[in-house]
């Protein structure tokens, strides 16, 4: 088996679309409409061997975040640069604990969904 992909819903489309294409560096590889119900947009990364269906349900503004979730997380190459864009974008970011091997931050995207960004060890 092979994981084909992750759903979320959204509230705003295009601001997450823009977290997750402008910041997070994504690609929008597929757009479905499902009638007036909702619309699919699906999200891969360069090699498009995963994919995150971002879900909207027309006349629907508002959920709630589920506690069963926990969070998205991405591979960067460079940590420190992904912090310096958090920064400059006024971005709030939660760092790893210093006793702890892995490098990462939390970020939440538009939506309030936990995002983490790991530098990828070499």
């Amino acid at each position: 088996m092979k994981l084909a992909h992750t759903m979320i819903r959204v509230k705003d489309l295009q601001a997450t679309l823009d977290f997750y294409t402008d910041f997070m560096g994504l690609k929008e590889t597929r757009r479905k409409e499902i009638g007036d119900e909702a619309t699919l947009v699906f999200l891969a990364d360069d090699a498009e061997h995963y994919y995150i269906e971002l879900t909207v349900n027309h006349g629907r503004t508002d959920y709630t975040l589920g506690d069963q979730f926990g969070h998205l997380a991405f591979f960067a190459e460079d940590l420190d640069r992904v912090i310096e864009e958090v920064e400059r974008r006024g971005w709030s970011y939660r760092k790893s604990r210093p006793e702890l091997s892995s490098k990462y931050i939390f970020v939440k995207d538009p939506n309030g969904y936990d995002v983490e960004i790991l530098e990828r060890k070499a």
